[in-house]
């Protein structure tokens, strides 16, 4: 009997909104199935999310994933077995706080919201953020102290008429040395632990798997994908993905709402 073909990628990761996700937070049967038999082939699957953890449990735990998950823009890692976080990156909330300062400065007032730490962690909210629609729990946050008063992974930053890439450039050029900067997604920046991206996260987890960079394909639709795709032997950007990303991935596909992912993992794998 021949020995079974090497895989060609031993670890899958995938990021959720605009990617693994339709639109209404469903996955695809086709999706479903590609990944099952990726992952019965020996493959491992990570998802890798700029979601916190108690954003992204619902979802996880709806798929019936059972492994590591990258949460948090690579700040935690967590099993989603176990329903245990193994490891967490806080925000310095004085370095954020100035960093907020010279941002307002420079750009004018911001609405403003943050994600605290841990498994329960709230996502306070500020007037004027604009959330996005969806079951995902919120606080509304009266007092801009309450902002501060406990452990933070990200504050999140929307402004009245800058557009998301205008913002997260002002961002970067008066307080890039200060914390790191992202778009996440539609009205989504936000302002990280400074050298924190989703590479961090997934390296540490694929190094718990025995799994290595060149072993990887990422699959991704947004800028804070962009070093995931730089830690990855192969990026994938989907059809929906910003222009930014696109212009670094290894690979295109067809959308989140087409099956794109499936797509790739089928040629890849055989299925």
């Amino acid at each position: 009997m021949s020995a079974p073909a090497p895989l060609p990628y031993k670890l899958i990761a995938t990021d959720l909104d605009g990617t693994l996700l339709r639109h209404d937070e469903t996955i695809s049967g086709r999706t479903r199935q590609a990944l099952a038999a990726a992952t019965a082939a020996g493959a491992a699957h990570i998802v890798v999310t700029g979601r916190a953890v108690p954003w992204t449990r619902h979802i996880l735990d709806a798929l019936d994933y059972k492994g590591l998950a990258v949460c948090g823009q690579g700040g935690q890692v967590y099993h989603a077995g176990e329903h245990r976080l193994l490891t967490s990156v806080t925000l310095d909330r004085q370095l954020a706080g100035l960093a907020l300062s010279k941002i307002e400065a420079e750009v004018g007032p911001l609405f403003l919201a943050a994600s605290r730490d841990g498994l329960e962690g709230d996502v306070l909210v500020g007037p004027g953020y604009r959330v996005h629609e969806g079951p995902l729990p919120n606080v509304m946050m009266d007092d801009p102290g309450e902002l501060w008063a406990a452990p933070l992974n990200k504050v999140y930053l929307q402004h009245p008429t800058l557009d998301d890439d205008a913002l997260a450039l002002a961002a970067r050029q008066v307080a890039g040395d200060l914390v790191g900067v992202t778009v996440a997604g539609e009205g989504i920046v936000e302002l990280l632990p400074l050298g924190l991206t989703k590479a961090t996260g997934l390296s540490l987890a694929a190094r718990r798997l025995g799994i290595t960079a060149k072993e990887t394909v990422a699959f991704g639709d947004m800028p804070n994908d962009i070093p995931m795709f730089g830690w990855a032997a192969h990026g994938v950007a989907m059809a929906n993905a910003h222009d930014e990303l696109k212009a670094v991935a290894n690979e295109l596909t067809a959308s989140n709402e087409a099956d794109g992912v499936a797509v790739v993992l089928e040629r890849l794998y055989g299925v």
